[in-house]
């Protein structure tokens, strides 16, 4: 990658990405071209003629198709760029190759649980079955948090406890209790139950909602026991007694949640959950491929990377099918996209209504562009397996979990999978947390890390310009993410992030 004022990203390319804001008359070494109208940072310029119809190429591939005649030296984006429909060669599996796996294996300091899971946090969690149960579990996580004014900390006789934390939603009744709706619910809920970040779990019902604890419980095979206890409203005598008695149970968890200690694990127990928002035109020149580089190092080290958000893959899924290990995993991608374009058609959508105002701010015209950007998060490795939303994810290596693109709702159905460490690129500035599986930012450019260092982790600007390489960066992330899991908090976790961010996936009519 060059240090002039734009960056080429293949040989075949007819656009070139703005390296910083170009004015009129900017002559671009290399292209024979002079930008003939300003190019904001992050935005593409045509390089070449492109005739109406034809397809507009970024990374050697098709981003979207010219709505209008656009000479070199050009800006492309909205005004003269738009969708289009186009065969891809899926070439089931004709890119799979052995994993290098890397010796020795790399460690963190993890948390041994009894069961043989390792967690990366420590952390009580109050659960609930429905929205009408929300408060009174607000109020018990409440009761256990420091008060920076007072100086009072509830928790200052179990250092090792990183927090109760409340997981509340909207869900839970006014829908179907039987089918995909509540399946999904379910299945998040009990993803968090098992969580090995939970100590322990406290799941709070009202009693009469559609998701009753009970049927819950049988129906994910859980069981109350140790470390998962339940309380129903109606039954306990109203929300002050739920509450009292939620908080004394708390206080008998936290000396054993207590009698932890960190010791060094192998990486393999690392699953890092990949997500991308408020992405822009660098997301995919430097942080979600040195994001890729540092998944490929996890999975070298025996870890899984789990990458979602669907509908932010459409356009790039050509290329994981080519990696997928057998046709048929291959397939599963290929029909979550059928599922996704009905499913978009009908509700009065389409795929394209991603990406969002802000990505198109940043440089983004198309969710093809949006998604071969985002698909580099992955890596190169082989695609071992693909899983439903939430859906706990136990194979070893790169796999792919169906959810949305909206990262809160696609973050919590990683971590109910088993994510123990989320990654989270962005462009624009997104803030975000996932307690109890701590969050890493990583900035695509430095201005933005510049300007909300308090809330970025990492600068992967350096790659723009061109400080630094993929493959170092990459290093660095796989090394933050190591320090991360034996413990270092996140920038998201110092901000207190994490809770309001839990957002199962809806499906299905309110009624």
């Amino acid at each position: 990658m060059s240090n002039g004022p734009v960056i080429r990203l293949h040989p075949d390319d007819n656009v070139v990405i703005a390296r910083s804001a170009l004015a009129v008359g900017t002559s671009i070494p290399g292209e024979n071209v002079v930008t003939a109208e300003p190019v904001p940072a992050g935005h593409k310029l045509a390089v070449r003629a492109i005739a109406p119809g034809d397809a507009v190429t970024r990374y050697g591939q098709i981003i979207g198709f010219a709505t209008q005649a656009v000479q070199p030296g050009r800006h492309v984006h909205t005004h003269n760029m738009g969708m289009g429909d186009f065969q891809r060669d899926y070439a089931f599996s004709q890119a799979v190759k052995p994993t290098a796996f890397a010796e020795p294996q790399a460690t963190f300091m993890g948390i041994k649980r009894p069961d043989g899971r390792v967690a990366t946090r420590n952390y009580i969690g109050i659960l609930t079955t429905v929205n009408c149960s929300a408060t009174a579990a607000k109020y018990v996580a409440d009761a256990f948090r420091a008060n920076p004014f007072t100086g009072a900390n509830p928790l200052a006789d179990y250092p090792n406890v990183d927090g109760v934390v409340a997981l509340t939603h909207k869900l839970g009744c006014g829908l179907n209790t039987q089918g995909e709706g509540i399946d999904v619910l379910r299945r998040t809920i009990a993803g968090y139950a098992r969580h090995p970040n939970f100590h322990s779990v406290i799941v709070i019902g009202l009693g009469c909602e559609g998701n009753q604890i009970d049927t819950l419980l049988k129906a994910e095979g859980l069981e109350r026991g140790p470390h998962l206890h339940t309380l129903t409203i109606q039954d306990t005598g109203g929300t002050a007694k739920t509450v009292q008695a939620a908080m004394a149970k708390v206080q008998e968890l936290l000396p054993e949640a207590n009698k932890i200690k960190r010791e060094p694990v192998p990486a393999s127990f690392l699953t890092i959950g990949l997500q991308c928002g408020g992405s822009d035109g660098y997301s995919g020149i430097s942080a979600n491929p040195a994001l890729g580089v540092a998944s490929d190092l996890i999975v070298r080290h025996g870890g899984t990377v789990i990458l979602s958000e669907t509908p932010e893959t459409y356009g790039a899924e050509h290329l994981l099918t080519r990696r997928a290990i057998t046709p048929a995993v291959g397939q599963k991608l290929v029909d979550l996209m059928g599922w996704w374009r009905d499913y978009t058609e009908r509700n009065g959508g389409e795929m394209d209504n991603n990406p969002s105002p802000g990505n198109k701010a940043g440089g983004l015209t198309t969710i093809l562009e949006k998604s071969l950007g985002a698909s580099a998060k992955a890596g190169s490795t082989n695609l071992v397996e693909v899983y439903r939303y939430a859906e706990a994810a136990t194979a070893r290596g790169f796999v792919f979990m169906d959810s949305p693109g909206y990262d809160p709702v696609s973050a919590t159905g990683q971590v109910a999978g088993g994510a123990n460490v989320v990654c989270f690129t962005t462009g624009r500035g997104s803030v975000f947390g996932c307690r109890p599986a701590p969050s890493l930012k990583l900035a695509t450019n430095s201005e933005l890390y510049a300007r909300m260092t308090e809330d970025m982790d990492i600068n992967c600007g350096t790659v723009v310009e061109g400080s630094e390489n993929l493959e170092a960066l990459g290093r660095r992330i796989f090394q933050l993410i190591l320090d991360t899991a034996s413990g270092q908090p996140s920038k998201s976790e110092a901000l207190g992030f994490g809770e309001e961010e839990f957002a199962p996936w809806h499906i299905g009519a309110v009624m």
